[in-house]
């Protein structure tokens, strides 16, 4: 909790003055895993917008009192050429016309897609930061999570099998960034153990006859998460914030590291 006191500190301190104010320049995000590292590299007066996803608690990675410092938009085309920004950092999935219409509009624009693996999330933090010109920012959140491998990895014992739930009824399924995290700290994916090779839906009554040794969930009481403690009474089930879940980058340190908390209450 001290650690998250003094995060927060920080980054409303770099958030003193109103960012997105003025007549344009700056660094607009419509991605909110990019938000998540510009917030920690870059003064607030840098960053023009940022993508509303990260007011919504469910969308966010960054503490909400940051996020909702900032301007944010939609990422419709007309709000971002409105604001006139130096530079536009958005998803690999934006649409075309929104692209094509950045480009009408002269402005330059990142690209960035969704990371695998944790040297995947690495090498576009690194990205980012060269792209705003703070490539010692980048380096720091790097740092910091090859020090949470370091600590949390766990190469010896048994690896129980575990799944662990997005959001409802889906899973992650293999060759994804939680994926490698839970394998990291000596957990195993159960989800292809029934057919689910990617990401997708998996309901408690298709686990119900051979459930894994833990469940992970990042909701307390949503009905998904009702009906399998009820179906699976005598498996345990333990909470993964969903502000862990969005995001790579800097939310890797605390993912592991709750994610190793979990791996160490299963016998």
């Amino acid at each position: 909790m001290r650690r998250g006191a003094i995060l927060l500190a920080l980054l409303l301190g770099g958030c003193a003055r109103s960012p997105g104010a003025g007549g344009g320049g700056g660094i607009v995000s419509t991605n909110p895993c990019v938000d998540s590292v510009l917030v920690r590299i870059l003064p607030a007066s840098r960053i023009a917008a940022i993508s509303q996803y990260s007011h919504d608690a469910s969308g966010t990675s960054i503490p909400l009192a940051v996020a909702r410092r900032f301007r944010t938009t939609a990422g419709t085309a007309e709000e971002v050429i409105a604001l006139h920004p130096d530079l536009v950092i958005a998803s690999t999935y934006t649409p075309s016309a929104t692209q094509a219409a950045y480009a009408r509009a002269g402005l330059k624009t990142l690209l960035v897609g969704i990371p695998d693996s944790i040297a995947e999330s690495q090498a576009q933090v690194t990205q980012i930061a060269d792209a705003v010109g703070a490539p010692a920012g980048g380096a720091r959140i790097n740092a910091a999570i090859d020090r949470a491998l370091t600590r949390w990895s766990r190469k010896d014992g048994p690896s129980p099998s575990a799944l662990l739930y997005i959001s409802g009824d889906l899973a992650t399924g293999g060759s994804t960034l939680l994926n490698e995290m839970m394998t990291r700290v000596g957990l195993r994916n159960a989800a292809a153990r029934y057919g689910l090779t990617q990401t997708g839906t998996l309901s408690a009554e298709t686990i119900v006859t051979r459930p894994p040794a833990i469940v992970i969930a990042p909701e307390r009481t949503s009905r998904g998460t009702a009906l399998r403690q009820r179906l699976l009474a005598t498996t345990p089930h333990a909470v993964f914030p969903r502000v862990l879940i969005n995001c790579g980058g800097p939310t890797i340190p605390p993912a592991l590291e709750r994610l190793a908390a979990i791996r160490a209450t299963v016998a």
